[in-house]
C-alpha cells in the first residue's frame, strides 16, 4: 500500500482496491514472487485507466513498457491475471455494491471516501469481488520481448511497430491514418 501510495500521490479507495485485486489476483493463479523469479510469466489486462491501475501495476510489477500491463479501455474496474505459462488466467471485477457495504459497514464516518478507504480494507474478497477462471491466448505479437518488424506509414511516414498497420488499397496505412475518425488528434 505504501509503494501504491507514493506512485499514486496519494492513497484513495481505488488505490485500495487495485491493490487487493492484484493480490487476490496472484494468488489466484499462483504467482508468489511477481518482481523475481515469476516476472515472466505475469500479463495484467486492466480495463479502466483509473487508481485501481496504478496499484496493481506497483504489485505485480506490470508495466505498459515492459509489454506485460495491457490495457483495454472497457471502463470497468477488472483486470484479468494471466500466468502464461499455464495458459490461463483470473478475471477479477469489483463488485457494484462494494459502496453500499462500506456505508453499511461505517455509517458513523460521513466522508464517503474514508468510509470506502476502512472498509475496503476490512471486507472479505468474496464482498468486494467476483472472480472468474479464464482461458487467455495472447497473441505471440503481444508476448514480452517480442521484436516486430517495423514498416513506415505509405500516408504520414510515421514507423508502425508490431504489424499494427492496416492495407489500404495496397498500401500500409498506421490507425490513424487508414481510420482518422478514430484518432484523438487532428493536425491544425
Amino acid at each position: 500500500m505504501q509503494k501504491a501510495e507514493i506512485a499514486h500521490r496519494h492513497m484513495c479507495a481505488g488505490q485500495i482496491l487495485g491493490t487487493r485485486m492484484a493480490l487476490l489476483g496472484l494468488r489466484g493463479i499462483g504467482i508468489e514472487d511477481p518482481l523475481g523469479i515469476d516476472r515472466k510469466r505475469l500479463i495484467v489486462y486492466a480495463e479502466i485507466d483509473r487508481c485501481a491501475t496504478d496499484a496493481i501495476g506497483m504489485v505485480t510489477g506490470c508495466r505498459l513498457g515492459k509489454r506485460t500491463l495491457k490495457f483495454r479501455d472497457w471502463g470497468k474496474m477488472a483486470a484479468t491475471f494471466v500466468d502464461l505459462q499455464a495458459g490461463w488466467g483470473i478475471r477479477i471485477v469489483a463488485l457494484e455494491n462494494s459502496r453500499d457495504l462500506a456505508r453499511e459497514l461505517h455509517p458513523e464516518i460521513e466522508n464517503k471516501q474514508k468510509q470506502q478507504m476502512l472498509a475496503y480494507r476490512e471486507l472479505g474478497d468474496d464482498q468486494l469481488f467476483s472472480v472468474l477462471r479464464v482461458r487467455v491466448n495472447v497473441d505471440p505479437a503481444e508476448l514480452p520481448g517480442t521484436k516486430g518488424d517495423r514498416e513506415l506509414c505509405a500516408r504520414c511516414g510515421e514507423g508502425i511497430n508490431f504489424g499494427r498497420f492496416e492495407d489500404v488499397g495496397g498500401e500500409r496505412f498506421c490507425v490513424s491514418c487508414a481510420h482518422p475518425e478514430l484518432s484523438y488528434w487532428t493536425a491544425e
